[in-house]
């Protein structure tokens, strides 16, 4: 019998970029229907432009301006067009979203070279332009259900003002703020789907959302106008950004002590922003921030190969 070796790595999996995509937009398809049902036609609007734009996009780019004939869809631009449309108010129109689609998918993600050479998460390099670029839309949030524009928990913290809702309100999503963003329970459910699929890095969520928590404690114990601590975790975009968006497998470090020092750094860029900032949320900068530390993180973080010989040892 003849073998025959080859080329490294010689392990085999039936995992693809298409079915790890499909996972993701499966575990974000809860919050999905939760923020259409709560914020009306216009959310709708904007998940499907938002998926189908980005998904047209990568397509011409590929197979037009690449010249890569045989290129087919993995779903990982649907997955980003999902994400950008889920981090936009519903007030957003959907013009606006195709814009942030093109800077998503056509600059942060295809300049770079494509999946898995960008060096920021797409989804978010497109939120933050929408917002330098439409900010009214994008900062003005309405209320569940009654679609009457309001001020979120954070604007509310921001001013010293008594929060009109509570708790258990913020966790379940009957709060204003992004489309996707409103319940925590949903995204936890969808969150624990990823870890069940193992797609996830468990360690960016727990140290993130680990350090908003510790962090705001002790400012609110020690000033309790900086806000309540699961307030801050349940409300705005922390808890979208810190289960789906920090934990992307591109942008985000490989090793478990890179992890945490990715999350704690982003818990703390957060809360810096929302205390001391001009802005009320801080998620979406603080992950882009972290995103171009990963190369450094990797290389202080390393793990130790065995057998490895120093040099002038």
């Amino acid at each position: 019998m003849k073998l025959l070796m080859g080329p490294a790595p010689h392990l085999r999996s039936n995992d693809d970029v298409r079915k790890i995509m499909f996972d993701v937009i499966l575990a974000l398809t809860p919050a999905t229907i939760f923020g259409i049902v709560t914020f009306g036609f216009n959310a709708l609007l904007l998940v499907l432009s938002a998926m189908i734009s980005a998904e047209a996009l990568e397509f011409f780019i590929m197979r037009v301006m690449r010249k890569k004939k045989d290129f087919k869809s993995n779903l990982s631009a649907a997955t980003t067009g999902l994400l950008l449309a889920l981090n936009c108010s519903a007030f957003v129109k959907w013009w606006q979203v195709l814009i942030g689609v093109i800077v998503a998918i056509g600059i942060a993600k295809h300049v770079f070279g494509g999946l898995g050479k960008n060096i920021w998460n797409p989804a978010l390099v497109g939120r933050v332009f929408m917002t330098l670029s439409f900010p009214v839309a994008m900062t003005t949030w309405i209320t569940p259900f009654d679609l009457q524009t309001t001020a979120t928990p954070l604007a509310y913290m921001k001013t010293n003002s008594i929060i009109p809702w509570n708790i258990g309100q913020a966790f379940l999503g009957t709060i204003p703020g992004c489309i996707g963003e409103v319940s925590a329970l949903l995204l936890l459910l969808g969150f624990g789907w990823l870890v069940y699929r193992k797609r996830i890095k468990l360690m960016i969520p727990i140290a993130y959302i680990g350090t908003v928590f510790i962090v705001s404690s002790i400012f609110y114990f020690a000033n309790s106008s900086f806000g309540n601590p699961l307030m801050h975790i349940f409300s705005g975009g922390l808890m979208l950004g810190a289960l789906f968006m920090a934990t992307d497998m591109v942008t985000s470090p490989m090793s478990i002590k890179g992890c945490m020092i990715f999350g704690v750094g982003c818990g703390v860029i957060t809360l810096v922003i929302r205390y001391f900032g001009g802005m009320n949320e801080g998620v979406s900068f603080s992950i882009l921030l972290m995103n171009a530390l990963v190369p450094l993180i990797d290389s202080i973080s390393r793990r130790k190969v065995f057998g490895e010989v120093k040099k002038n040892a």
